[in-house]
């Protein structure tokens, strides 16, 4: 295994995003408004365009965002876009010089993020776990939440960086993948709140109730969660543009059930929430706005 290098110690220093699109387009957005220079790479040019014209430097590929780069945010959806964008032909690890950084930001299971923050390691690169939460417009105005599993050191050195992309830092622990099991149960219990407030909006519409009234009143009372509350006000005015995609929920309760299995513990909701997601997949609505649950449920 390869040493690595000291780790950066600027202050702001040149970093690179895999991935600009709802989050890493947000976060790309947010370090450039606060000076930082942004190398940016994605498969949708214009994506990157759209970048462009605020100041960040787009990138062929992995390999060449990674060379001029000091760290690294892999912004993608799953633990497979991670493999290709570290390790395929003319990927990040290919080129990022020992000692840098690689942030990996995606929802992932626990035993991925180890896997790779192993291969990172013998390439003398650190790994900071790092999945986040709160959406686009919270990555955008830095507030969203970020769970960081590093060790003391590399944490300190990032300081900067992690602190201009979240205003709500978690350092969990020094182990690679505690970032992703914290990421897993609050997504969890994301998707049961979601699921639950999509069927009690749709049970009070059964009832006669008024939807907008019935919302207001459990916004103030027990029943309010923040994620039941911004998706179903987007869902009683109509606003379904994707911010956040049924399967990405879908995944992230699936991979968090699963771990909870291979850790010896079956909850009473988490399965049937997860189920719920897989069902609204099936019925066409895999590229909708999870508010799309909603519509879902109120189907039924």
């Amino acid at each position: 295994m390869k040493h690595p290098a000291p780790v950066p110690r600027e202050a702001v220093f040149p970093v690179g995003i895999v991935g600009v699109g709802n989050m890493g387009g947000a976060m790309a957005a947010n370090l450039l408004s606060r000076g930082w220079t942004v190398h940016v790479n994605d498969l949708d040019a214009a994506k990157m365009r759209d970048l462009e014209s605020f100041g960040a430097v787009p990138s062929v590929d992995g390999s060449q965002l990674a060379m001029n780069c000091e760290a690294v945010i892999v912004c993608v959806v799953d633990a497979a876009q991670t493999e290709d964008v570290l390790f395929g032909p003319r990927g990040v690890a290919t080129a990022l010089q020992p000692g840098r950084a690689v942030l990996l930001c995606p929802t992932m299971a626990p035993d991925d993020v180890e896997r790779f923050a192993t291969r990172l390691a013998h390439a003398g690169l650190h790994a900071i776990d790092a999945p986040m939460s709160g959406g686009p417009a919270r990555a955008r105005d830095g507030s969203m939440s970020l769970m960081v599993a590093c060790s003391d050191t590399v944490f300190a050195a990032h300081r900067a960086l992690i602190n201009a992309l979240s205003a709500k830092v978690f350092h969990i622990s020094e182990r690679p993948g505690d970032g992703a099991r914290t990421k897993l149960v609050n997504n969890l219990l994301a998707g049961i709140n979601l699921v639950g407030a999509a069927e009690a909006l749709a049970m009070a519409e059964q009832l006669g109730l008024d939807l907008a009234a019935t919302l207001a009143v459990i916004e103030q009372s027990s029943g309010q969660s923040w994620i039941g509350s911004d998706r179903m006000r987007r869902a009683l005015v109509g606003d379904d543009a994707p911010r956040a995609h049924v399967t990405l929920l879908e995944k992230d309760t699936r991979l968090a059930v699963e771990a909870a299995r291979a850790a010896g513990f079956v909850g009473p909701l988490g399965r049937h929430a997860s189920a719920v997601f897989a069902q609204a997949h099936v019925a066409g609505l895999a590229q909708e706005d999870d508010a799309a649950i909603f519509k879902l449920l109120r189907g039924a």
